[in-house]
């Protein structure tokens, strides 16, 4: 695939998103990529407060449904999405690219190390559990970042998210990502002495993905 001639669309959503209306979004873009009639697009988001199960999700994970829950073909367990919490559907075409969807998961967390990176935060892998955390001193590691991700004829979907500044206490409903310890917690940049902005996030995500996965196109901004 000649990615400078096809570069990646980069659409930033004003207002937050319905999950469904996300979902059913992002279908119709999966399929007009396959079809070979869309680019590929990352597309930045917030979502009102929910929690969403993926396909490996228990149901004992799910402490106290506070918000609307909804079932996610997406790959991993329960995760809480809301305000304050920058979330990247990634809609790429695997065919055109590396069909490899190990390959894909390892970029995509490397785009969120170098991502966090940028505001010299370390971010990590862990081989026994998904998603980019940060290490501190004690031995306790918090979640910043999480990864699920959806394939369709080898397009993806679904993506990550980082928190930002979200209510933090808000993933109390749910035993995050099925981790149960606790020297496992769930981090956002704010939390960790960092007040920057949805704007600063966005613009991280956008360099460093141009370093993973190719050029970017000109952001198109939708507002409500």
């Amino acid at each position: 695939m000649d990615t400078a001639a096809n570069p990646v669309d980069w659409t930033i959503e004003g207002d937050s998103v319905p999950y469904a209306e996300a979902v059913q979004r992002m279908e119709a873009r999966v399929d007009a990529i396959r079809s070979r009639n869309a680019r590929e697009q990352v597309w930045l988001l917030q979502h009102p407060p929910l929690y969403t199960a993926g396909t490996s999700a228990q149901d004992g994970d799910l402490i106290s449904a506070r918000f609307p829950v909804f079932k996610s073909g997406r790959g991993g367990q329960y995760t809480y999405h809301g305000p304050g919490q920058r979330v990247a559907y990634v809609m790429l075409d695997l065919n055109r690219r590396k069909p490899d969807v190990r390959a894909f998961v390892h970029a995509l967390e490397e785009w969120l190390i170098r991502a966090l990176a940028q505001f010299n935060i370390k971010g990590e892998r862990r081989s026994e559990r998904i998603g980019i955390w940060v290490a501190h001193g004690d031995g306790r590691e918090d979640k910043i970042a999480a990864i699920g991700v959806r394939l369709r004829h080898w397009v993806t979907f679904h993506g990550v998210s980082i928190n930002v500044d979200p209510e933090l206490e808000h993933f109390s409903g749910i035993v995050p990502c099925g981790v149960r310890h606790e020297r496992f917690g769930v981090t956002s940049l704010a939390a960790l002495g960092l007040p920057v902005t949805m704007a600063d996030v966005d613009v991280a995500l956008k360099i460093a993905f141009g370093e993973i996965f190719g050029p970017v196109a000109d952001d198109q901004m939708i507002e409500g």
